[in-house]
């Protein structure tokens, strides 16, 4: 039997500094590891526990990890997670399946297909987003893999009528809007991680898929897997968005992803093996 573990990465399994949200002394704070450099600098951690279980648990041949994100190939490129490299690695929500490190060209073809005859064009939704966004709280435009754009935002500033305008906006065109942490994505509703999930799923014959993820752009991921975890904080926790098949964490920050990786662990049978 294989099992598919497909995560969510940023505020999920991984944490900025500003992201960790430890709130306890210092001397009870778990160690943590770093797992992504950029520039020189340390950017990206989750903690030794959460790491070594990581690490347990793909080493059995029977699990497939599948690291699952919104970043284009280039950013989760550098996040070097412990323990054995995973084979499938899906990027750009969906957008980019890398196989062995890879892009996959078949894969990206069906995209591509799919986006042209359900979807507005990206220029179209970039051009709106550097016609409405203000400059007073703009900071970057960005668009990734030539698939969707995302704003980096000052976000206190961000009115909340421009964002329900932009969503409603989206929706019209075949668009959704996720709001993370200070960027802001507009993506093309048939791109989504759930549709890149069930690939790898047929490509490893999997007959049991795990997910995890906090944001919106997480939700399908999470209905389609056969059971889903989300931390105690990020978009889904602030929207008191639940299913039945999907357990809400009351661990945030750091804490929650080694919630998410024993619930990992513990759901493939191996909790008693790691000894955690």
């Amino acid at each position: 039997m294989t099992l598919l573990i497909a995560s969510d990465l940023d505020r999920t399994l991984i944490y900025s500094a500003a992201a960790l949200g430890l709130t306890m002394p210092d001397p009870v704070a778990p160690r943590l590891l770093c797992v992504e450099v950029h520039e020189s600098k340390p950017l990206s951690y989750m903690t030794e526990t959460a790491a070594g279980l990581l690490t347990e648990l793909t080493a059995d041949p029977s699990v497939v990890f599948v690291p699952t994100t919104t970043r284009t190939r280039k950013q989760y490129q550098r996040i070097r997670f412990p323990g054995r490299p995973a084979q499938y690695a899906i990027c750009a929500n969906g957008g980019q399946l890398l196989v062995d490190g890879v892009p996959d060209r078949d894969w990206r073809r069906q995209v591509a297909a799919r986006l042209a005859a359900e979807c507005a064009p990206l220029d179209e939704v970039h051009a709106h987003l550097q016609a409405t966004a203000d400059p007073a709280w703009l900071r970057k435009t960005r668009v990734a893999e030539e698939l969707f754009a995302y704003l980096v935002v000052e976000r206190a500033l961000v009115p909340d009528e421009w964002l329900k305008s932009l969503a409603e906006w989206s929706a019209a065109r075949g668009w959704t809007v996720s709001l993370q942490g200070r960027k802001i994505y507009a993506v093309p509703r048939p791109l989504t991680k759930s549709a890149a999930m069930h690939e790898v799923a047929r490509r490893t014959g999997a007959t049991t898929t795990l997910a995890a993820g906090d944001s919106l752009l997480d939700a399908d991921l999470l209905l389609a897997a056969d059971r889903g975890w989300r931390p105690g904080h990020g978009e889904l926790a602030d929207a008191g968005w639940e299913s039945p098949s999907v357990t809400v964490l009351t661990e945030a920050g750091v804490l929650a992803g080694e919630a998410i990786v024993r619930a990992f662990a513990r759901e493939a049978g191996r909790l008693g093996r790691l000894g955690a």
